[in-house]
């Protein structure tokens, strides 16, 4: 043993042995699993979970997301599942972050990623072991990786090329993908509706597996849903934990990407991943056939309004999770003689320099577009219908990615997707308390200057509002500063009486006069979409998307739905980049046989 200043350890020497003891605690508790799976024995699955254990299952042993919570309920559908999901081989995964001991949701554990295969595939997963007792676990999550046989087609099984490369006499690449973008002698396998980061992904993903996919956006450019978008736009949250599959952003790229730059790289990536898109195309309907398994979807090229039907097996929803902008119909806002647009028409505030404009929403575009009115010298001033969260994106909205601290991208994205919405909700309430101590300040000058503030519901924070909501909260920029310094406006729209032809009539009978009015009010429900496009039979069928359902997971989001070949995916950057290959294992799975329906 080392000895240093008196006989005290040195702290390389403690850490080394507490890394050796959390290797030891992680490989012994495998290996007891892999005893009692196979021997198939429910008392013995069930003493290596605390009585407060948590299993989260990503399409591993039940092709779905399934969380379970306690040791009798784990053992038993863990043990009946491994009948023929025959679940071996579990060891700490290789070329991975090592076990260690933490904190997860106020429980100091000692955290391991490991590997293992099923009978058709092989995955990774994470699990918790109680620090105060190695021998139960307090979290397991299995994730399937990928299929037996049909793995990706990158690194060393990446295509030869020679098709293509040195086709002599023949068609060049070029000349190749144009022919296939046009689909004129098949159907794709996979159409998918949206390209943004959820559409890309799914794509890209869906293509390594060889999968035939198309994607169509109604918009001309690869990257629009972006580049459209209101001038000052920038992401929200960090680049480093926007990075799309296969295809990280340059190193030297901005902390917070601006609009352009990722719409941009949108464009690029399309062209790097082969991915075959029909911008400018619409979805315009969609009938389902269960007799032969195929969609029926007519598509629309917006520039020059011919139609298409083209027949796919599956039909991914990848448009966002939500529809239209959505217009209340607000006492006296058609009076309104000035300008009036919803946030997606918004571009900049030049237009009105020297006027004075209302931004009705205190959602983060709200304040951004309050922000870039004020900064183009229009007296701003924001509405507020109900209270909203406020936090700062540096340092409060960075807490959201503290667990990728100190690991690789890929291990913190499996660290991310263990918890159940139990252990869910005691990590976000600890951590809304530590985001509103961070800006407390910022958060009693709102108060003062009559802001209606809350940390969510529950008090779980803006991450639990995304979940529930997709929305109420604004990860600020810089706007609520300009709120509390009296430069933007602040009015509650309880104190409205209704609009009028010059602006807000108050309850006090004075005017607030505006020239302009932009509707920060959200957009329609994804469900709103698939019953305008699909029709009402399916909408009921499928019922809510995104949101939590009863199990406290996300409704209809990257697993099979009521209607078969009907799927959805979206969400933030991450969500994307981590769920695209499941939901891409899940179809390719159907494809070959190896799942139903």
């Amino acid at each position: 043993m080392e000895k240093l200043n008196g006989g005290v350890t040195s702290q390389p020497a403690a850490a080394e042995r507490t890394a050796q003891s959390a290797q030891a605690h992680v490989g012994q508790w495998l290996d007891q699993l892999n005893v009692a799976l196979h021997s198939a024995n429910q008392a013995s699955v069930a003493s290596l979970f605390a009585p407060d254990g948590h299993w989260r299952d990503l399409f591993a042993f039940t092709w779905s997301i399934t969380p379970c919570q306690g040791p009798d309920a784990i053992a038993a559908l863990m043990v009946e599942k491994q009948l023929t999901v025959k679940a071996r081989g579990f060891a700490i995964a290789e070329g991975r972050t090592p076990p260690r001991r933490v904190q997860r949701a106020g429980v100091d554990v000692i955290e391991g990623i490991f590997q293992y295969e099923t009978a058709i595939g092989r995955g990774f997963g994470v699990v918790r072991l109680l620090a105060s007792d190695p021998a139960k676990a307090f979290q397991l999550m299995t994730n399937l990786h990928e299929l037996k046989g049909f793995e990706e087609k990158i690194g060393q099984r990446r295509p030869t090329g020679e098709a293509y490369s040195r086709n002599f006499g023949g068609t060049n690449w070029k000349e190749q993908r144009i022919a296939s973008e046009r689909y004129d002698d098949r159907e794709p396998t996979a159409l998918v509706v949206g390209g943004g980061q959820a559409g890309l992904t799914v794509a890209a993903t869906l293509g390594h597996l060889g999968v035939d996919t198309l994607v169509i956006d109604r918009l001309p450019r690869v990257g629009d849903c972006w580049r459209t978008r209101y001038h000052s736009l920038a992401l929200h949250n960090p680049t480093d934990f926007n990075h799309l599959p296969y295809m990280p952003f340059p190193p030297n790229w901005p902390v917070y990407l601006p609009k352009d730059m990722l719409a941009d790289w949108f464009e690029a990536y399309a062209m790097a991943m082969e991915l075959n898109f029909w911008t400018s195309t619409e979805l315009v309907s969609g009938n389902y056939d269960d007799t032969s398994g195929l969609w029926s979807v007519v598509v629309r090229n917006t520039a020059n309004g011919s139609e298409r039907t083209v027949r796919p097996k599956h039909l991914i929803f990848a448009n966002g999770l939500v529809g239209e902008p959505s217009i209340p119909d607000l006492p006296g806002l058609k009076d309104f003689k000035g300008d009036l647009m919803h946030t997606g028409a918004f571009s900049n505030g030049a237009h009105w320099r020297g006027k004075k404009a209302l931004v009705l929403g205190t959602g983060s575009s709200g304040h951004d577009i309050a922000q870039d009115l004020h900064a183009n010298g229009v007296e701003a001033t924001l509405i507020q219908r109900g209270p909203s969260m406020v936090l700062s994106i540096n340092p409060s909205a960075k807490l959201t990615y503290a667990i990728y601290d100190g690991v690789p991208l890929e291990d913190g994205d499996l660290l991310v997707t263990v918890n159940t919405l139990p252990v869910l909700k005691r990590t976000l309430k600890t951590m809304t308390e530590r985001m509103v101590e961070f800006d407390r300040k910022l958060i009693d000058g709102l108060i003062a200057r009559g802001f209606k503030w809350y940390d969510g519901e529950d008090h779980l924070g803006h991450n639990m509002l995304i979940r529930t909501r997709y929305g109420g909260y604004n990860l600020d920029a810089g706007c609520s500063q300009l709120i509390v310094n009296g430069e933007v406006g602040l009015l509650q729209f309880e104190d409205i009486e209704r609009f009028a032809p010059g602006g807000a009539l108050m309850k006090d009978g004075s005017l607030r006069p505006a020239d302009l009015i932009v509707l920060g009010t959200g957009f329609q429900p994804q469900l709103a979409v698939v019953k305008k496009l699909l029709g009402e039979t399916i909408a009921k069928k499928i019922g809510p998307v995104w949101g939590l359902g009863a199990d406290g997971e996300m409704n209809n989001m990257w697993k099979r739905t009521p209607q078969k070949g009907l799927w959805f995916v979206g969400g933030s950057f991450s969500n994307c980049r981590i769920f695209s290959r499941l939901v891409a294992l899940q179809i390719k799975a159907i494809e070959e046989g190896l799942l139903e329906k």
